[in-house]
């Protein structure tokens, strides 16, 4: 094949996937050996039509849940996902903040939740959970992240069908707390006692708080 043509269906893909799926998908097709050409053109108009969105969460969730269900913080999450927005939790007393919480999105989930309203299954949700300090600067009062706690992670299971009877999996999603220092062994036991507390009052929203996450609004 014409290196040419190469460069030119490369480039079609990349127009309609975007670049980061452009990538995912380039990987995917390098892996499996087969047509570049006619695969990423088959597939750049599968995404451009919404079947390619729910492809790739389904596979991000295959890398962060084993076969028992046990989730773990996915590897270079801040380069491979989607960052969709971050929180500020106000101080106790004083100014400032005593924690700051920044959140991802894994490939295609973003996309999925436009087209339908809702995270499709497997979109997995990362959010860093930070210490914050507090302090003068040029600018005034300003708070910044200073040392990391642990993540939380999320997957998409609308139907609850992918591990049912574990306790870390219902409502729609798998739960998971990690520790700062365990990134692969999680320390919840049960998501109702140990995640649903400070996500009920988002059950309108699947349980996620999206109004503080811009990309998921439409344009």
């Amino acid at each position: 094949m014409p290196k040419i043509s190469i460069v030119a269906s490369a480039l079609l893909a990349t127009t309609l996937l975007g670049a980061g799926a452009f990538a995912a998908t380039s990987d995917r097709i390098s892996r499996t050996g087969s047509d570049p050409v006619a695969d990423l053109a088959v597939i750049a108009q599968l995404e451009k039509s919404g079947v390619g969105t729910v492809g790739q969460a389904a596979e991000a969730a295959e890398k962060v849940a084993d076969a028992k269900g046990n989730l773990h913080v996915p590897e270079g999450y801040r380069t491979k996902y989607r960052f969709i927005g971050s929180w500020a939790v106000a101080a106790d007393s004083g100014a400032g903040s005593k924690e700051m919480h920044t959140v991802y999105a894994s490939p295609g989930a973003v996309e999925g939740y436009l087209k339908t309203g809702h995270f499709q299954d497997g979109a997995v949700l990362v959010k860093e959970v930070f210490a914050a300090t507090t302090g003068g600067m040029t600018t005034g009062t300003v708070s910044h992240v200073d040392s990391l706690k642990g993540w939380f992670v999320m997957v998409r299971d609308a139907e609850n069908a992918a591990h049912p009877g574990s306790p870390l999996w219902g409502d729609g999603w798998g739960w998971s707390w990690f520790d700062a220092d365990k990134p692969l062994k999680t320390t919840s036991t049960d998501y109702k006692s140990d995640c649903m507390g400070c996500h009920v009052p988002a059950t309108s929203t699947d349980f996620i708080y999206v109004q503080g996450y811009p990309s998921l609004k439409k344009k």
